[in-house]
């Protein structure tokens, strides 16, 4: 079977700053595979160049059987796509937005009202009327511009960090959506900075940082790199944070619990979720320390990043 997706040394530079660096990539049909990093990672470079918006300085890549370079057309054929910021008509109406990229891309006008009458109503924004988009709040214009990527049921549709500003019932909304549309045979490639989101969506995760690909595979799998899952405890007196780490880490036998003073908080990696609240319970009460909070959580993205990379994510743009 021939890959929805297939990048091979991909790289790009602006300037004298690479943003993609010998980028290698591979997503089978049928899929959703996340593409997980801080800004600056690439995720967005690369998604440009994959709908290409974006010529690569070198390396190579091919979106449902053709080359981004050698047959552009084709591939924007074959595509979706859902930027960071929503590309809408403020003055139209969600209906009258959805209608319109129906007949940008030559549906015709019974289909095209059709299809917009179906993802209205799949986005819960069935209900708005004639308001204008400009009346939205973040959330539904964020909901309408996924509406509008689907529009044609691509063979291949990108995300680029769809859930940014929802709420989490939005982002519930998103997550269906791209559930259903795997389902129904769209690869879709995500990307993303919270582990959590591609968690509940990607089948697989290629995790990016400085222009390449540092790691891959399941969340499940990644998780694990990283200590799978931690204990939160937050200490009611601060100046008991050194002697809670102590009792902390013997509980769970964590060599370095790491502390934060500002929040009187100490974390530490454990193997056995529950096996580990108890123990930390009882070590707390044994030891007289009382904690305001305990909770069970999973990694992080900035703690993936330190145990994949060694550095914490980087904060400039992608």
């Amino acid at each position: 079977m021939t890959d929805a997706i297939a990048v091979t040394a991909l790289s790009k530079t602006f300037g004298d700053r690479p943003a993609l660096d010998g980028l290698d990539l591979t997503v089978a049909q049928g899929t959703v595979h996340g593409v997980l990093g801080p800004n600056g990672a690439g995720k967005t470079t690369a998604v440009r160049i994959l709908t290409t918006l974006l010529r690569p300085t070198g390396g190579s890549a091919s979106v449902a059987g053709h080359d981004v370079l050698r047959d552009p057309a084709a591939v924007r054929r074959r595509i979706g796509l859902v930027g960071q910021h929503a590309a809408l008509d403020e003055g139209l109406d969600g209906r009258q937005n959805l209608d319109l990229f129906g007949r940008l891309h030559h549906l015709g006008a019974r289909a095209a009202a059709h299809r917009a009458q179906e993802l209205l109503e799949r986005f819960s924004l069935a209900d708005t009327g004639r308001m204008p988009v400009g009346r939205y709040s973040g959330g539904m214009r964020r909901r309408l511009d996924l509406a509008a990527g689907l529009i044609t049921r691509p063979d291949v549709l990108f995300l680029d960090e769809p859930t940014t500003g929802l709420d989490p019932r939005g982002r519930g909304e998103v997550w269906e959506a791209v559930r259903s549309l795997a389902g129904e045979g769209t690869t879709v490639l995500l990307t993303t900075q919270y582990l959590e989101e591609a968690d509940h969506l990607a089948g697989r995760v290629s995790v990016l940082d400085g222009g390449r690909r540092v790691a891959e595979g399941t969340p499940d799998e990644l998780k694990a790199r990283t200590g799978a899952d931690r204990i939160d405890v937050v200490v009611r007196d601060a100046a008991q944070l050194t002697a809670a780490a102590a009792v902390v880490g013997a509980a769970v036998r964590a060599a370095h619990p790491v502390t934060d003073p500002d929040r009187r908080l100490v974390s530490a990696p454990v193997s056995d979720r529950m096996a580990a609240l108890t123990a930390t319970l009882r070590a707390l009460e044994a030891a007289g320390i009382a904690a305001e909070d305990i909770a069970l959580r999973r990694p992080t993205l900035d703690e993936v990043f330190l145990h994949l990379t060694g550095t914490a994510p980087r904060k400039d743009p992608a």
